[in-house]
């Protein structure tokens, strides 16, 4: 995942956003959806299905993961692929907030304290220029795919049950099918 950045930035220069994102989310779903059908008969007791209750996390997912990654992509257009990549970390703010407040998860104190370093260190990496307060675009891209990621991770929570090839490749699949329609309407 680390490596995704620095290579999309490049990618960039000849792929549009949009259309790089399907790709990552195209390439994952049918790459998983590869492993899930060797693995699924060995995983037979994990492939629990899908009832009317998981539909609005399954549908939740895969619309904050056809955003998330367009977000992020136009996010680096306008901004290093290693400010990105810190500002990615975002995410884990945004997914613990959106579990207290939604789920009633409780979060500790050394949490808490990660939780402000990360938001102080978004905040300062959202500048373009600190002197002027002015800021980036595309830091804020980075920062709503990460606020799209924490609430899809929360989605996700819901999903536990199910089998993690099987979540992987609809999230991949149908990610990337909505975010390749995007970029088609785009163009």
């Amino acid at each position: 995942y680390a490596i995704n950045i620095p290579f999309s930035k490049l990618l960039l220069e000849n792929i549009s956003p949009t259309m790089l994102a399907s790709y990552l989310y195209l390439g994952a779903g049918l790459g998983v959806g590869l492993l899930f059908l060797i693995t699924r008969k060995k995983e037979e007791n994990q492939n629990e299905k899908y009832i009317k209750k998981d539909m609005p996390y399954v549908i939740g997912m895969i619309v904050l993961d056809i955003l998330a990654p367009i977000f992020l992509m136009f996010g680096l257009l306008d901004s290093a692929s290693s400010n990105a990549s810190l500002l990615n970390n975002f995410e884990i703010v945004c997914t613990s907030i959106i579990a207290l407040a939604v789920f009633k998860e409780m979060i500790s104190k050394r949490m808490w304290v990660a939780i402000m370093l990360i938001t102080l260190s978004s905040f300062f990496l959202s500048f373009e220029d600190l002197s002027t307060f002015r800021l980036s675009w595309g830091s804020l891209f980075v920062l709503l795919a990460t606020l799209c990621w924490g609430l899809e991770n929360n989605c996700t929570r819901n999903l536990a049950a199910k089998n993690t090839y099987s979540v992987v490749t609809i999230k991949g699949i149908f990610s990337g099918l909505g975010s390749l329609m995007v970029a088609f309407c785009l163009q």
